[in-house]
């Protein structure tokens, strides 16, 4: 049934959850998981620059670190369950940016983390699979994680 199966993560709780769910269906179908971290474009520009002396030392560099140890752990635990993954990582906006990778990479699901918020919170802040919910033509499966407020 599932193909390719796409797992957007940025490293939080939210995205482990999602992520135990997508390693066990990705087992269960035998399909390629496609593994992608955003790095946020809004995040990186946000930043004057003023309090960096060298250019290496900008968010975008710790935004990109964290992701490449995000996506290289995954990366193990997808091998210790012998799945077969690709990994990728892209700059943008992040709805847009998961939604255009599934599209290239005509992927056949999406698996997205969320924290379970008030309805309060979602009004005021939205979230990113919210977002992607809305854009995206594709079938997809929003995994929950409680957290503590």
């Amino acid at each position: 049934m599932y193909d390719r199966i796409l797992l957007s993560t940025d490293g939080t709780v939210a995205s482990e959850e999602a992520e135990a769910h997508a390693l066990d269906l990705a087992a269960a179908h035998d399909a390629v998981l496609h593994v992608l971290y955003v790095v946020d474009e809004d995040v990186v520009t946000a930043y004057s620059g003023d309090e960096y002396v060298d250019e290496a030392e900008g968010p975008e560099h710790g935004l990109e670190g964290h992701g490449e140890e995000t996506l290289s752990e995954l990366r193990g635990r997808a091998s210790a369950v012998d799945v077969d993954v690709e990994i990728a990582m892209r700059h943008g906006r992040p709805a847009e940016t998961i939604v255009r990778y599934a599209d290239e990479c005509d992927v056949d699901l999406l698996v997205l983390g969320t924290k379970r918020r008030p309805n309060e919170y979602r009004a005021l802040l939205g979230s990113v699979t919210d977002r992607v919910l809305r854009l995206t033509t594709r079938p997809a499966t929003v995994v929950k994680t409680e957290v503590g407020e």
